[in-house]
Order: C-alpha cells, then structure tokens, then sequence
C-alpha cells in the first residue's frame, strides 16, 4: 500500500489527509482493525521508535502512553510489586507478562494523562498485555506483531472499531526528513543519536557512584526525551517514567511539571491512599480521579458531605499538607533526564523535592558551575551527555 487516506487532519475541517513515505515505497503498517487518524498515527509512529529504542538500549520488553505526540509514560518490562500492581489497576490479573509489566507502568506512571492513550509496544502484543489493554479508556495500539487470540481480545474494544496497526519492525526511514509550515518545506537530518550508558561516563559532580540501575533510570528518562514535545524533563525510577513535563517554555516550568506527576505518583503509594475503600460500582477513571483530587489541592470537594458517599465505603479522612511532606521525603533514587541543559539551580532545587539522586542534561550553560555547586549540596550525581534532545 503506498498511501492511506485519512478521514481529515488535526481537525476535521482539515481536509484532505493521508500519510504515505516520500520515497515512493510502500507504508510500513498493516491496519488490522479500526480507522486511525491523523494524530492517531502521530502517536504511533513516534511511540513505535521510542519503544524500539528502549528495547535496543536495555534488552527488556518496552512500552509507552501517548497523548498529543508526547509521552504520558514510558517503561520497560521489569516485574510490579504488589504496591504498584495496585495502583495500577492490575491487582486482579495474576502473573503479567514482562510486556505487560511494561504496559502497566507506562500507562500508571500518569493515569490522568493516560486516558484515552494510544499504545506503542516493542514486542508481539501477546495475551496478558491484550488483557490489561482491554479493560482501559484506549484510542488504539502499535506492535510489530499479535498473538491471535490477543488480537481477537483487542478487536472486541469500542464495539469493534478499536484501532490495531502493524508495523514492519525491519523499517527503516530515509536519513533524511522534512516537514512542511506553512506551504514551506523543512529539511533536516533525522535525530538518530544512539543513547546508551557511554553518555554518562562524564560525572561532572563530586559524588561519582552512579549504579547500574541508575543508568538504565537515566536511558529511559533520556530516551523518553527523544520523543518528548520541548521544552522537556523526565523523572524515571525503577525502569519507568514516573513523571514527564512535556512542550513549556521555561526549563524550570518543566521541572515543576514532572515533578508534581513524580510526586503524586509516589503519593498513590501512600497508606492514606492505598488504604481508600472505593464503592463497587466505580470504575478505574472515576477511582483515579477521586484519588487524584484526594493528593491535590480539590481534596475538600471528595471529602464534602455528600460527595465521599457516592464514591467511598468509608469517608476517608483528610491528607493533610504535613503528612504528603512526610511522605515524599522517603522517595529516594530518583533519575532525572532534561532535553537541554539547565540555565539556573532552582531546577535541581525542585528535582532535590521529589528524591532526584541522579541527573543527566547536556551541560552548557553559562551558569554551569552553580548549578553542579547545587548538585554537590544535595551529593547528588549529575552527568552532562554533551548531547540536545529537542523534539518538535
């Protein structure tokens, strides 16, 4: 097939639309149920090379969240705890696959930003990965491969019409790539930097104990960059994002993006949440809004006589400002990743609030050296990879 029409663009007044390769050969996909649109497959396309990176990087079984060609998570194939198998909503399925590990904590790290995502797995989706995607709000999904009766499983979503893709994993596109704006062609190079631990070997802090784990922390959050809209930071710990600040204007706005995600991450975790008695009746979106509100600033609206009743067993009882603080202060080792260097300290100021230990950016600043004094204060260790990762 040497093009494919879609029903419009980025929206629907935006007529016509397809996609096609430039060079005249055939799509590298196969749509095996559903009709994808535009930014459908902007989310596929960009998901498939971040998870086929992170295989190739760590050898584990990848898969990412999309939303609006950004990343709401990101993770690779290590086992859940039985903690984060809560959380995620996974609790009830018995033993998971490495892949739908991998899914599980791409879609957990951020479930309110996950809604609605489109899927991108590095290996055949097989049943228990099938499985967990069922049940979730879902746009579609892009492996290289399905195992039948997982695609059997997939083609029962949205009455039918949930969107499958295959593609080729031996694709490979030109070098290079353009884009048009506005009637007027943009050429460059394609981003095809490798990222792996060699970017790390230039410690600039004095603590310069930078463990295995941390490393492959510090590839997936890097990684993730790659095919994050910029400006962008990732706080990543236990093989998965856990907090993405995704397209701000300000470095530091970034920062404090992913860090309020890293945190209420780690806040699900907490006995105030973990303890929660939802009434039956409510499913998993309503559940993580409720717990969402509950962390935040809006817990008084969960908690207002009436409300509590249409959603918990028991009113659950205040979570109040001292005990978060108390709780975050015990999340430790955690890697962060920024697409481009920082310009002043406040960043690892902010990253110091949500357990960052670890830190790679590019380096480069005029203010270099403040922002390493900051990292040595808190003992952390920062790496400078020499290297942007600016996506648009």
């Amino acid at each position: 097939m040497k093009d494919l029409e879609l029903k419009y663009g980025c929206n629907p007044n935006q007529k016509p639309s397809r996609i096609f390769v430039n060079d005249g050969r055939d799509l590298p996909i196969t749509v095996l149920n559903g009709k994808p649109g535009y930014i459908n497959f902007m989310d596929a396309f960009n998901g498939w090379q971040l998870v086929k990176e992170l295989k190739a990087a760590t050898n584990l079984p990848a898969a990412t969240s999309f939303k609006h060609v950004s990343p709401a998570g990101a993770a690779v194939g290590l086992p859940l705890s039985d903690t984060l198998a809560k959380i995620y909503w996974v609790d009830d399925l018995g033993e998971l696959s490495p892949l739908a590990c991998a899914y599980a904590r791409a879609r957990g790290a951020d479930r309110m930003s996950s809604f609605g995502d489109f899927i991108a797995l590095s290996d055949v989706c097989d049943v228990s990965t099938a499985n967990i995607i069922k049940r979730e709000v879902s746009d579609g999904v892009i492996a290289p491969g399905y195992e039948p009766e997982a695609l059997e499983i997939l083609k029962t979503k949205k009455k039918g019409n949930y969107n499958i893709i295959q593609i080729d994993p031996e694709y490979k596109p030109e070098p290079i790539e353009h884009k048009d704006v506005f009637g007027i062609t943009f050429e460059q190079g394609r981003n095809e930097l490798d990222i792996n631990k060699e970017i790390l070997s230039e410690i600039v802090t004095k603590n310069k104990d930078l463990p295995e784990l941390a490393k492959i922390d510090l590839i997936i959050s890097l990684i993730t960059l790659k095919y994050t809209q910029s400006n962008s930071v990732c706080y990543a710990k236990g093989g998965q994002a856990i907090g993405i600040g995704a397209g701000q204007q300000s470095r530091i706005h970034c920062t404090r993006l992913a860090g309020s995600k890293a945190d209420n991450w780690w806040l699900r975790q907490s006995p105030q949440v973990m303890g929660l008695q939802f009434v039956d009746e409510i499913g998993r979106p309503d559940r993580d809004n409720a717990i969402d509100n509950y962390i935040g600033e809006d817990y008084m609206d969960v908690l207002a006589d009436g409300a509590w009743e249409r959603i918990f067993k028991v009113k659950p009882a205040v979570f109040t400002k001292e005990e978060k603080r108390a709780w975050l202060d015990k999340l430790e080792e955690v890697a962060l990743g920024s697409d481009a260097f920082f310009p002043f300290s406040d960043n690892i100021e902010r990253a110091k609030k949500s357990g960052v230990q670890y830190v790679a950016e590019p380096g480069g600043s005029v203010r270099d050296d403040l922002v390493i004094e900051c990292a040595d204060k808190y003992n952390m260790v920062m790496a400078f990879t020499k290297i942007r990762l600016f996506h648009h």
